[in-house]
């Protein structure tokens, strides 16, 4: 018994969330409901926990990352991290089309939705622990983009070297507390959906929305390269065909940080100079989450469609636009993106405890590939901004021929 949990610990994260929803849907069909209980039981309690985390999350994550943003490398930082932005919006903006146009046409959802709302089906827990989090999300927001600033304006090292600290601490409670208790939970929220007879209509849904997602990463990933490439005067193909190690070592390792010394290859085949890939792949693999915000927009759509809740094009504008943010810097961990976005999913899209456990799975179950499409799209970047680099340096030797050209190296 001791060893199999000792080999349980020892696997990755996705064995383990697939091994867990095996045994939730196992439990919830042939176990008695005293047993689906107590695991909504512990739902309940794991729920109320991580609700009390995700301000601490936000705030731990967020902070740190923009005070981050103001010690790059002078004129290119900016330009960077607005392209790696509008590439996280555009990105989002994109699955929200696809996934609008696309997902009423080969999921039937109107059959699938049930009269009331399906939750209303599920055993609540036997008790609950109430554990109200300090602050609510956006006020974590709001505060962590005021410190994130203000350490950034006044470059004191104080009040920073409190905020890597704390994120320290809440990046510890995310990797021994929350990650291995993850399982549990994403096997009782499918043991309790088995019970309630809902886990087969939203596997069957899942499942088509999975691959969805895929096929828009590497529709993204074309665009952008083709886009890059015309513009930085690129081979389209050749570009791509060096891509390729980057994109297989973020599928394996889930890391964008993971695959910086393998994309900094790619980006040196691709022609682009030292001094740009050595600024602009590190701070994409921490700011640009094109493919992740793809996942989280997507499957965000197929929850709200499976439980028939009305949503706005003006309200996952503004989703996606807080997606982008509060995402910088998210934990160096399996599904960390979407950690750093529960916060934004509950605030403003208002999903649930089971919504939110339904999307964790959902998230980490395809973060190889949403983090591959991130990498890729770093280096799409990265061949933009060396083109543009090229472009200041040619303009100052023109004005300026007897002074230094200037270097765009970060410090």
């Amino acid at each position: 018994m001791i060893g199999g949990l000792s080999m349980f610990k020892r696997m990755g994260l996705l064995p383990r969330l697939i091994i867990a929803i095996i045994c939730g849907i196992l439990i919830g069909k042939y176990f008695p409901q005293w047993c689906v209980g107590l695991l909504a039981t512990f739902n309940g309690i794991f729920g109320n926990f991580l609700g009390f985390v995700i301000p601490l999350i936000i705030l731990g994550f967020v902070a740190p990352g923009i005070a981050d943003l103001g010690k790059g490398a002078g004129k290119l930082l900016g330009m960077t991290v607005a392209f790696a932005y509008g590439s996280t919006v555009l990105a989002g903006l994109f699955a929200f089309f696809v996934g609008t146009n696309i997902m009423p046409k080969i999921i039937n959802f109107a059959s699938n939705i049930m009269a009331t709302n399906p939750e209303e089906h599920l055993l609540p827990p036997y008790f609950v622990i109430d554990m109200p989090p300090l602050m609510g999300v956006m006020t974590a927001i709001l505060l962590a983009f005021i410190l994130g600033i203000g350490i950034s304006a006044l470059k004191e090292k104080t009040l920073y070297n409190v905020t890597v600290e704390f994120q320290k601490i809440v990046n510890m409670v995310i990797v021994y507390v929350v990650i291995p208790l993850l399982p549990f939970h994403v096997a009782g929220i499918f043991a309790n959906m088995t019970h309630a007879g809902e886990v087969g209509r939203i596997m069957s849904v899942f499942g088509k929305v999975f691959l969805l997602v895929i096929a828009s990463h590497l529709t993204l990933i074309i665009v952008y390269f083709a886009i890059a490439c015309t513009y930085g005067g690129k081979n389209f193909f050749q570009c791509l065909k060096n891509q390729i190690p980057g994109y297989v070592t973020a599928l394996g390792t889930q890391s964008s940080a993971a695959t910086i010394p393998v994309n900094v290859q790619c980006a040196e085949r691709n022609g682009v100079s030292k001094a740009v890939r050595d600024f602009v792949i590190p701070l994409g693999a921490t700011i640009h989450l094109a493919g992740s915000t793809i996942t989280i927009t997507m499957c965000s759509l197929a929850v709200m469609m499976l439980h028939g809740t009305q949503f706005t094009f003006a309200s996952m504008v503004g989703f996606i636009a807080m997606l982008g943010i509060t995402m910088v810097a998210a934990p160096g961990v399996p599904g960390g993106a979407v950690m750093a976005a529960l916060g934004v999913l509950e605030s403003i899209l208002g999903f649930s405890e089971a919504q939110l456990g339904l999307m964790i799975a959902l998230y980490i179950a395809q973060d190889s590939f949403g983090t591959a499409c991130n990498v890729s799209g770093d280096n799409a970047i990265a061949i933009v901004v060396d083109k543009i680099a090229s472009k200041m340096k040619m303009g100052v030797r023109r004005e300026e021929s007897n002074v230094r050209e200037p270097q765009f190296v970060g410090k």
